[in-house]
This record gives C-alpha cells, sequence and structure tokens, in this order.
C-alpha cells in the first residue's frame, strides 16, 4: 500500500470538520458506512485469541459492532502486529480473511514497509499473553510503554503523528505512563485509553450532575486486585470527575487487605450506608453475610482526594461479582447508585463503544474524554499495588495531584449515545 491517497486524505479532513460539530445522537460511523474507503488502522497487541482484548476490539472493525458481518465503525484493519503467536492464534487466518498485513515489527505495522506513516491512527492493545510479574508488587508486566516506544519512534521516522488508542492503564509504572501522556502532548496528537466499564450501560441510567456536590463516594469491584482493581478506579472516577471543580487529584492512598476488613469495617473504614446502596444497584438480591471479610482475595483502596473528599472502591471478592457506585449528594438524602452492566460473552459488546470513541478521536483530531483520567488511575493503581505490597502502608501521592474536567461523552444507554447495540 503506497501513501494515503489523495481522497483518504480529504475524507479524513472533511471528516474532522463535520464530526466536531455532530450532535451526540448522530454517529460520525453512519457517514463512514456509505463511504467506499474507511479510514486505515494499525493493531499492535500482545497476542490474538478468542475473547482477548485484541479480538473483542479489533474484532469489531473486522466484523462489525456484533462480530456476525453486521454494520460496524468506519475503520479498516490494514496491519496487524502481534508480539505473541499462541497456538490458539487468530491472526494469521483472520489476515487471510480479510486481507490485512501482518507485520514483523510495530514500524512496518504503521509504515507498510515504506518511508511514511501510512495509517489514520493506531489501536495498541497490551493485555494477554505470557509476561512476568514484578517480584515484589505482582504487577503484570505489559509491554504498554515498549509499544508506546516503538510507536512514536515510526512517527518520527515517518515524519508524521497520528491519535493512538491504549487499552486499560498507561502501564504499570506511574513513570511509564506519565512520560506516554507528556510525549503525546509534547509531539502533539491525542491519545485515548482506559477501561471499557465507564462506556457500558447503566442500571438505572445514572449519571451524575456536572458541578454536582459529592460528599462521599464508594465503587464496588471484584476480581484481581489490579487487573480487575483498575476497572473499578476507571467506573470510580468516570463518575468522580464531575463534581464541583472537578477531579483535583489524589493526596494519599491506602489499602486493607483479607482478614483485616472485618475490624477496618467495624471501625467506619469506608461508608456502609453507600455499600450498601451500590450493592443493592446490582442485580438479584445479595445476602452480605460478611464472610466476604476473611477473604484473602478481597481488599479496600482508601483514597484521599486533595480537595478533601475521602471515597473507597472496595474488591468484594466472594461477595460481589460485578462494578457498582454510590454517591452521597449535598442536599439529597438517599444517595445516588448504579450498576455498571457489562455483557457477559461474546461479543462483548461494551468494547464496541472504546472502538467507537477511538473513531471519533480519528475523525476530531479530539481524544473523546481526557487521558488524565487514566493517567490519575494508572498512578492510584501502582500505589495500591506498592501498599498492598507493603502491608497497607499509606503513600503519600504528591505526583498524583492532577487537576482536570471531565467531558459530557455518553455511555452505551445514555439518550445521547453515537452507537446504540443489545446489552445482551
Amino acid at each position: 500500500m503506497n501513501d494515503l491517497n489523495r481522497r483518504q486524505m480529504l475524507q479524513l479532513g472533511v471528516a474532522s470538520a463535520v464530526g466536531a460539530a455532530l450532535p451526540f445522537g448522530l454517529s460520525t460511523s453512519r457517514l463512514a458506512a456509505n463511504d467506499a474507503d474507511k479510514l486505515p488502522v494499525a493493531g499492535i497487541v500482545t497476542e490474538y485469541r478468542s475473547s482477548s482484548h485484541a479480538d473483542v476490539i479489533l474484532g469489531k472493525i473486522l466484523e462489525g459492532y456484533q462480530q456476525d458481518g453486521g454494520p460496524g465503525p468506519g475503520l479498516r484493519l490494514v496491519s496487524l502486529y502481534t508480539d505473541q503467536v499462541p497456538d490458539a492464534d487468530l491472526s494469521r487466518r483472520l489476515a487471510d480473511k480479510h486481507g490485512f498485513r501482518i507485520a514483523s515489527t510495530i514500524d512496518e505495522a504503521i509504515t507498510l514497509g515504506t518511508h511514511k506513516v501510512q495509517v489514520a491512527g493506531v489501536l495498541s492493545i497490551g493485555e494477554h499473553g505470557q509476561y512476568p510479574y514484578t517480584p515484589d508488587t505482582k504487577q503484570h508486566m505489559y509491554p504498554r510503554r515498549r509499544f508506546f516506544d516503538e510507536i512514536v519512534a515510526a512517527f518520527k521516522r515517518g515524519g508524521k503523528s497520528v491519535p493512538v488508542f491504549n487499552d486499560k492503564h498507561l502501564g504499570y509504572r506511574w513513570d511509564d505512563a506519565l512520560f506516554m501522556v507528556e510525549t503525546s502532548r509534547k509531539m502533539g496528537f491525542p491519545l485515548l485509553a482506559g477501561s471499557s466499564v465507564p462506556l457500558a450501560w447503566r442500571q438505572p441510567i445514572v449519571d451524575l450532575p456536572m458541578d454536582c456536590e459529592v460528599e462521599a463516594a464508594l465503587t464496588i469491584g471484584y476480581s484481581g486486585f489490579e487487573v480487575y482493581g483498575f476497572h473499578a478506579l476507571e467506573a470510580h472516577e468516570s463518575m468522580l470527575e464531575r463534581r464541583r471543580g472537578g477531579e483535583s487529584g489524589v493526596a494519599a492512598v491506602s489499602t486493607i487487605q483479607g482478614p483485616r476488613l472485618e475490624q477496618a469495617r467495624a471501625t467506619g473504614a469506608w461508608s456502609e450506608e453507600l455499600f450498601a446502596a451500590a450493592l443493592k444497584a446490582m442485580p438479584g438480591e445479595i445476602k452480605d453475610d460478611g464472610k466476604w471479610l476473611k477473604e484473602v482475595t478481597a481488599g479496600a483502596y482508601l483514597l484521599e482526594h486533595t480537595d478533601g473528599l475521602k471515597s473507597s472502591v472496595i474488591m468484594a471478592n466472594g461477595l460481589a461479582s460485578e462494578f457498582a457506585f454510590a454517591a452521597k449528594l449535598k442536599g439529597q438524602r438517599d444517595p445516588v447508585a448504579v450498576w455498571f452492566h457489562l455483557q457477559s460473552g461474546p461479543p462483548y459488546g461494551h468494547f464496541a463503544y472504546i472502538v467507537q470513541a477511538f473513531e471519533q478521536m480519528l475523525r476530531t483530531g479530539k481524544a473523546p474524554y481526557p487521558i488524565d483520567r487514566t493517567l490519575l488511575t494508572t498512578g492510584i493503581l501502582d500505589r495500591i499495588m506498592h501498599s498492598l505490597a507493603d502491608d497497607g502502608q499509606t503513600f503519600k501521592t504528591p505526583e498524583l495531584q492532577l487537576a482536570y474536567r471531565a467531558a459530557d461523552w455518553p455511555f452505551a444507554n445514555r439518550a445521547d449515545s453515537p452507537l446504540i447495540l443489545p446489552n445482551g
């Protein structure tokens, strides 16, 4: 493939101008669906197997939002770099079916073997695969920073930068995350990252009013402290960033794990009212008999925000297997509570909303919601993993005093969502 042709470049420019003015109710994907040429993108992944993040994100570009050959985004996967090729790999078969290039390097995926950048955007998916853990904190050492460095090197060699999506947190180390964000800003390309949970369906359909006064907040999460703790933090922050004054950062982080939870609960380490409200928002009737407090896999993350707000994320393994949020708002008697509904099986439709946000970024030249959220949650998670490894020590976090304002980007079933899929 040669340079993006003139028609494609004009399409990019026109779509950017139109997309920037589109109301949320009109999807830019619908514009591209009528065009012969979709925007070419490159995938950089750790591995591509069934139901991996590569599959549930890139598969929606290849085979439609429902991954059944139906309607999909206005994007075209032209190249794929796979860092590992497991026995269950799907990428080679899909390349034969869809005609995209299997690249031997990240540079080749972006330049297609030429001296110029040949894609309109890059999706970096550093999740899954066989990678080591840090020996002390047990953080999974996925190569997200390495992927980013090689993407940037290709941009510099090709003399052009394009938008980049980084799946989940920016890296297992705070320093890597900060470097990535600062580099994207210095080079002038938009960077989008984070979890699919803030974009998923909500029951009830609730968003905190912009500039509301939050007196206390709590999120319930489940599963691994890092792998799903990140999702819980992103859900938590996607709500809290809407409070009065916006997010001002986090001043301190501490954790409680396993048997100590029972005593912590008794001394009011988190709000019982909000915990009950979040639990009630989940499907079914969950009976809290307290047994989960003895689970070694259960834990609590306690956050002190720089504006004085104190909030909690409770990884209630042994009790809950869903994400839910609750908050006490000034002037309201009852807590606001919401369940984040994820599709429990293929095609994991909540990931379609990441693809839609990525396409919006390509068409407008601007990330639809701030990278600052994921920069902050990446830093919080890093400090949480260190606190867990250090017997719950409190970490002061002056580096996380990051101030930013929320963007009003809609979630899956909000009335003005640019993409509406059944939640399954």
